[in-house]
């Protein structure tokens, strides 16, 4: 099979952080970019020969003769242009979250039923090194049965509402709208299970943006999730606080627990106890496992992939993206693990507005 012709809409931001990917693989070219910047295009790809560059996104999906196309563009764009490349039957990788709100999470979901192709959200925080170990780890057994998680996404926001504007109006006023880098990895550890309720409660306005008018946002949320099997999450987010750049972990299980905290691309103390196993029954180094439960994919690409954003995970999300769409299997994240993230922030902001009831989710599955 010849390599795979992949796009990318939004090149000149964030998603030319996935070019390293495309060049590692043995299996994909990047044939065409697309950006309302050309210049920004032009400057992405210049170390890049033979790609076309496109300023018209659906000029780029008629001629380009793509077998796949990742969407980097603000998240109000992320389902009309995810729709608009189904419909063509090209596979889709798109940054997140999903969709804005229930409609457009419906109508992606029937996009995705009626195209040949596949999509696959991206969230890259499923990709971190220490979260797929501690991944394998419940796989197999050694957390016993594993019943609360909880996951913090700690990040001052407030100069990059600056710089890109456009994220002021996708960030509702109550809710844990942005949440699926704390739910990724969580969900991954519940793999048997799906949250069925939610609550979620904010902690009212405190903070200001930095030309010193109010913020606009309640400064911290809590959303509290139930699983069908009796299981617990908590998530945390907070996006106006003057706080350093911080995810932070946390699992538990009946026979183990694990912790973490991400700064930048880098985990710091990353620990994990299993009584019995861990000496005196303290915290571990969970780097002390990785020989035997490091993930496949990291064994394959690890080495090339370290240099890459977010500690390797944006390359190594890609690469998996771009073997299982050549293998011809199914993607990891495919259309409803990504609404499994998406609807559960859509759900907490109907339950903020509701006081912070409790507040059933839906399974789109089933629709």
């Amino acid at each position: 099979m010849e390599k795979l012709n992949i796009g990318i809409v939004g090149v000149g931001g964030r998603p030319a952080a996935f070019l390293r990917a495309i060049e590692i693989s043995d299996k994909a070219r990047l044939a065409a970019v697309c950006d309302l910047n050309r210049d920004a295009a032009e400057v992405a790809v210049k170390d890049i020969d033979n790609v076309e560059i496109y300023t018209d996104y659906e000029e780029m999906l008629e001629k380009a003769k793509l077998d796949a196309v990742v969407i980097g563009t603000p998240i109000p764009l992320h389902v009309q242009q995810s729709i608009a490349a189904l419909k063509r039957n090209i596979h889709v990788f798109c940054e997140v979250t999903a969709a804005k709100n229930l409609a457009e999470a419906r109508q992606l979901v029937e996009a995705c039923r009626s195209s040949r192709a596949q999509y696959m959200m991206g969230e890259n925080s499923n990709y971190h090194h220490f979260n797929m170990i501690v991944a394998e780890m419940v796989k197999n057994g050694l957390f016993g049965n594993v019943f609360y998680a909880e996951a913090d996404y700690i990040h001052d926001c407030r100069d990059l509402w600056v710089k890109t504007p456009w994220r002021r109006k996708t960030k509702d006023s109550k809710g844990v709208t942005y949440g699926t880098h704390s739910l990724g990895p969580v969900l991954t550890w519940f793999r048997d299970d799906r949250v069925v309720s939610v609550c979620c409660a904010g902690s009212g306005r405190h903070n200001f943006d930095l030309d010193g008018s109010p913020a606009e946002w309640e400064d911290h949320w809590i959303m509290l999730c139930k699983t069908a099997k009796n299981r617990l999450i908590k998530i945390s987010t907070n996006f106006s606080s003057p706080h350093p750049f911080t995810h932070f972990y946390y699992l538990q299980g009946t026979n183990a627990a694990f912790r973490a905290e991400r700064a930048g691309g880098n985990f710091l103390n990353a620990r994990i106890c299993i009584p019995g196993i861990s000496k005196e029954e303290k915290w571990d180094e969970l780097s002390r496992y990785e020989d035997q439960y490091m993930p496949e994919i990291w064994k394959k690409y690890g080495e090339k992939a370290r240099g890459g954003g977010h500690g390797g995970s944006d390359t190594i999300i890609m690469l998996d993206f771009i073997d299982a769409i050549y293998d011809g299997r199914p993607v990891p994240i495919d259309i409803h693990a990504s609404l499994d993230m998406t609807l559960l922030g859509i759900y907490s902001v109907i339950s903020a507005q509701q006081g912070g009831v409790w507040v059933e989710v839906d399974d789109s599955r089933k629709w």
